[in-house]
């Protein structure tokens, strides 16, 4: 399946505590590369999150960005009851060897664990954040399809274009050669001295030689089906269709230099163009 290596997904959760955020967003790259951002809370989970995302995409600069809002007037304060009777015994112990002690109610309150907030259990909040982050993989990937399956058109309308230049090639052939040897023949008509016809005979082979392209044609034509077949294969292509586009330009060049007519000319200018249009879009895929 073709799929782009640019895409934007995000999604939200709400938790008892506070509004769990996640945004994941990609642009093109060579290989897999991931950077995160996420609050301390959630930093143990980064290498499974990491990990999570490396099996389900093989290419592209991932930012992985995960936020936690706490709710705004809906802190809840807890008192120690425990710790503040321990702290009232020791302060009656202290009083009796400093009677002059006074204890401010806002300074027992600073004391740590006198009061507390709810907050969520590190563990729920773990597991919300993973089932989060795979929803939002859910939709990134979906993303990427779509993108990835209006490139495959495109490619496809290029390879299409391809072909059809390719045979109107193979369709100029018989014609050129046929001019070809009607020029050679022209040529030693000229000459002074009448040649000997097998000294014509090979001058004529070696001159088709060199303007034969029927096995550039056909490796063309070969590449065309190969392209074709990767398109249609469900894992990551784009580093295979990035190598077979070297293909068909070494087959267009080679078409282009033994081009003795106008027509093949443009036609081998055409070929390279739309070769060029297709490694621009295979460079956006995964």
């Amino acid at each position: 399946m073709i799929r782009s290596m640019t895409a934007y997904a995000s999604g939200e959760r709400n938790l008892d505590t506070g509004t769990l955020a996640c945004e994941l967003r990609a642009v093109n790259h060579r290989f897999l590369e991931i950077g995160t951002r996420m609050p301390e809370e959630l930093r143990a989970l980064e290498p499974a999150m990491r990990e999570r995302i490396a099996s389900r995409i093989s290419r592209g600069k991932l930012d992985l960005a995960l936020r936690l809002r706490p709710h705004e007037h809906d802190e809840t304060l807890h008192l120690n009851p425990a710790l503040v009777s321990r702290l009232g015994a020791l302060s009656r112990t202290l009083m009796e060897h400093f009677p002059t002690l006074r204890v401010e109610m806002t300074e027992l309150l600073k004391f740590p664990g006198v009061l507390h907030i709810d907050a969520t259990d590190p563990a729920a909040l773990q597991a919300e954040a993973m089932a989060l982050l795979d929803a939002v993989l859910d939709e990134f990937i979906a993303a990427r399809t779509r993108e990835g399956a209006n490139l495959a058109s495109v490619i496809l309308e290029r390879v299409d274009a391809i072909a059809q230049r390719a045979a109107e090639a193979r369709a100029l052939m018989p014609t050129i050669r046929a001019g070809q040897r009607q020029k050679l023949e022209q040529r030693l008509a000229d000459l002074p001295q009448p040649l000997d016809p097998g000294r014509f005979e090979q001058e004529l082979v070696l001159g088709l030689q060199k303007l034969d392209v029927d096995e550039e044609l056909d490796r063309l034509d070969s590449h065309i089906v190969e392209l074709r077949r990767v398109l249609s294969q469900k894992e990551p292509v784009g580093r295979r269709l990035d190598f077979l586009l070297q293909e068909f330009n070494r087959e267009a060049n080679t078409f282009g230099s033994k081009s003795v007519d106008a027509r093949t000319s443009a036609l081998a200018v055409d070929l390279k163009v739309l070769i060029d249009q297709i490694r621009e879009q295979v460079q956006n895929l995964e």
